[in-house]
Formats: C-alpha cells, structure tokens, sequence
C-alpha cells in the first residue's frame, strides 16, 4: 500500500528567500502527522504546499500514489480546516455544510444523509438552523469540522484549528478531535504551535525551525529521545532540564560531574554510557529526578544531596528548582514532598532515562 502522503525533497522559496528546505515526509493512511515548531518555522507554508494553495519551488508530492506536484487544489481530493473557520455567515449551518457538495452536484438525497451522519458524529444537529453569528467559538469550529467530514477526501489539513478558543474549550476540542480520529481511522496532517497538542494528538510528529526538519518520529521517540538540544527544550512541558557537565571514563562506566554553587560537584556513575565527549549537555527530564524515597524512578536512579532554591506546589506534582551546572534545574516531585527552599534535599536522578547531548553540534550523543 503506497503512503497517503508522500514528499520527496521539496523547497519552497520566495523570491532568493528559502522558506522550506529539504523536506521528506512520509505517512500511511490513517496516520495522524502533526507539524509542530515556533512561529515562523514554515509549518503552515507546508500544509499550504500540501494542499496546492501555494506553488513548491522543488521537490515533489503525491497523495495516494498520484503526483500532485502541479494539480489544482480543488482536484487533490483534500479537505481544509482553517484557524479562522471560514463560515458563510449569511447561510445557515446545514447549508454551510452542504454548500461544497451542492457546488460539486451531489444528489439531495445523498447531501442530507452525509449532513445527518456529520451531525450526529459532531453533536451539531441542534444548531443546523442557526447562522454562525449566533454560535459559539467551539461551535463554529465544530460546522468547520462537519464541511470537511462530508467530504470524505483522501487527506484532511487542519491549519492551528484550535488556536483561537480558550484553553478550557481547546482541550475539550482536542479531545473531539482525537477521538473522530479514531472513530473515522481518516488521514490527517495538522498543524499546531503548541507541543501539548502535538503530544497528544499524534501518531507522528515532525518538529521542524528555521524551514528545515528537525526530528520525524512518534510522541515518545520525539519525547524520550530528541535528536538535538532544540527538540528537546521545544518539546515537553515543563521543558527537559539541559545541564552542562564533564565527563570521565572509569572502569565502572563513565562518572558525570555537574558543577553546583558553593559545593563540590554533583557527580553520577552512568554504567551505560560510552565514549562521550568531556563536555556534555545533560538532558533530563523534570519527572526523571524525584526525591530519593520515591518509587517513581527505575533501576539506574542514582542519588545526590541537592539544595533547593524555590518550591511550587502544583496540585498533584510540586516543582522544585535549584542550581546544577550554572543552569536552573526544575525537579517534579510528589505533591507530599519534604522539600524546603533553602535546605537540602536528597534526590534520585533516573540515569536510564538521561539524554546526552554535543555543546558544539547540539546533535544527541547516546
């Protein structure tokens, strides 16, 4: 079976600006692919690529076996979302829905049976007869979601759909939208600024900056083992701690001294780690150091004293923040939890979950 989707190679420029370099990207259908990165990193220039709204420069793409590089985008056979809904706030919501289909001359029978499925599958039968002026943020991207799901296309792109709700109703939205996935098994490729939305909705992430691709891989590749320095603090919330250290090779494996403030270095014995370099960036994440009596870390914790610099209780998780390698380092410790500003607190550092990274390259080390 062909991937859904298929890029090989594409660029994009404006004029001598390069806006994407070098993309590849493959999914298989029913693949969820989420384009995740900072403002400005060329995401949406790709969806927009991908639906044919903007000309590729190089490269080329297919959707389901079929180069799509010069094909319109009314024949791609795709269905877009977009951030601001793009209602026609004259028609109701039923003809909202329908409008595409009645354009294309689909039979009246067939438009209202796809409305009553893409109704009920939404939860929208009650606002059919209201215009989008009278609904809600969530509501209206509800409808937006319906006039794409009558579609029944090849590809659905959603364009930072969420983005304009508040945060209650974004995470309620998301919910919607991962479960109509799994109820559809449909092909989509979304794209987000935020990397919670990106964790939680995907089967695959590309992390991209800068118009250029920095990791393709599933939520926990992308979680648990960043290929460089910016995925790992992209990704993650509160972000992965990144700790500079000296390293020395020992016969029991390689010890990894941390420097702290007005005490001898935090020093840790990584049985598993080989050959790294004597300067290293340390990557772990917040949930990764723990107290020393937790049961949260696995068998290659490794404890040392530490001194805490400021405690903040966040409901089933406190955070804790002190100073290791010139840095401030956030630990996510049990709501129960002894630690004190100011005093010392012994804390365990799961070693088997630790990501080592170049100072010079930032690539991943291990």
């Amino acid at each position: 079976m062909p991937p859904i989707l298929d890029i090989q190679n594409l660029y994009k420029s404006y004029g001598a600006t390069e806006i994407l370099k070098d993309i590849n990207v493959a999914i298989d259908p029913g693949d969820f692919l989420v384009l995740v990165g900072p403002s400005g990193c060329g995401k949406s220039t790709l969806l927009n690529c991908i639906a044919g709204l903007e000309p590729i420069s190089g490269g080329r793409m297919s959707i389901d076996g079929r180069d799509m590089t010069h094909v319109s985008p009314k024949d791609r056979d795709i269905a877009m979302v977009f951030q601001s809904y793009a209602l026609y706030p004259t028609m109701t919501v039923a003809k909202n829905i329908t409008f595409g289909m009645k354009v294309r001359g689909v039979d009246a029978a067939t438009q209202a049976e796809k409305l009553a499925y893409v109704a009920q599958q939404l939860q929208i039968e009650p606002l059919l007869n209201r215009k989008p002026g009278q609904l809600s943020g969530g509501q209206r991207q509800r409808v937006a979601m319906g006039r794409a799901l009558v579609r029944d296309p090849k590809l659905f792109l959603f364009d930072e759909p969420l983005s304009n709700l508040d945060a209650k109703l974004r995470v309620e939205m998301r919910t919607e939208i991962k479960a109509l996935h799994q109820r559809l098994g449909a092909s989509m490729v979304y794209v987000t600024h935020d990397q919670i939305e990106a964790m939680t909705l995907a089967t695959k992430i590309v992390v991209m900056k800068g118009g250029v691709i920095q990791q393709i891989g599933t939520p926990a590749q992308i979680y648990n083992t960043p290929a460089n320095l910016f995925v790992a603090d992209f990704m993650g919330s509160p972000a992965m701690n990144l700790i500079p250290a000296t390293t020395r090779a020992n016969g029991n494996g390689t010890h990894i001294e941390i420097a702290r403030p007005g005490a001898d270095p935090v020093v840790l014995v990584d049985a598993q780690a080989r050959d790294l370099p004597r300067d290293v960036i340390v990557g772990v994440r917040p949930e990764d150091i723990a107290d020393a009596a937790s049961t949260r870390t696995g068998a290659d914790a490794q404890e040392a004293e530490c001194l805490i610099d400021i405690v903040e209780p966040a409901g089933a998780d406190t955070y804790a923040v002190l100073q290791l390698g010139g840095k401030h380092v956030t630990a996510r410790l049990h709501s129960e939890t002894t630690a004190k500003p100011g005093a010392p607190q012994r804390l365990a550092f799961d070693l088997g979950k630790v990501s080592y990274f170049s100072p010079d390259t930032g690539l991943r080390l291990n």
